[in-house]
């Protein structure tokens, strides 16, 4: 019987920042979707359907989450493409593990920079840690499987 591989072990490098172990330990991860845009155009004479013709993909923002770090790697390439304006794309491998932490799936993200970065809200009601989340863009990702 095929058992599905757990969705909670996992790591994400950003290539070419120095390597850390820290850094690739993220909580969360979203945003791994491809749709098929498509364009539509009506026929005329025809009333009963549009003609929908493929025109590209679109890949959405990769949403990134982990507990606040004061020292990062990945903090630095953020604060340097979000405050300077300076963007320096990397590309991006988002891992998937099995039990012996080898490889079973990498999504392999091409010309990422990072667009957005927010950390959760304090409060002093919430027994919570803070959480940083970092959005990025980027053009594409292949899809490797082991």
């Amino acid at each position: 019987m095929y058992t599905p591989p757990v969705g909670f072990h996992f790591k994400v490098e950003v290539l070419g920042l120095a390597p850390s172990d820290n850094d690739v330990r993220f909580t969360d991860v979203g945003g791994l979707t491809v749709d098929l845009a498509t364009e539509e155009v009506p026929e005329g004479g025809e009333n009963r359907y549009i003609q929908r013709y493929p025109v590209r993909a679109k890949y959405p923002d990769l949403v990134l989450k982990r507990g606040l770090m004061k020292q990062s790697a990945i903090w630095d390439w953020v604060k340097q493409c979000i405050e300077t304006l300076t963007i320096e794309p990397h590309d991006v491998n988002v891992t998937l593990l099995n039990e012996s932490h080898q490889p079973l799936m990498t999504w392999h993200l091409v010309g990422a920079y990072p667009v957005k970065w927010a950390v959760s809200d304090l409060s002093a009601t919430a027994n919570a840690y803070v959480v940083e989340s970092l959005q990025l863009a980027y053009q594409y990702f292949t899809l490797d499987k082991s």
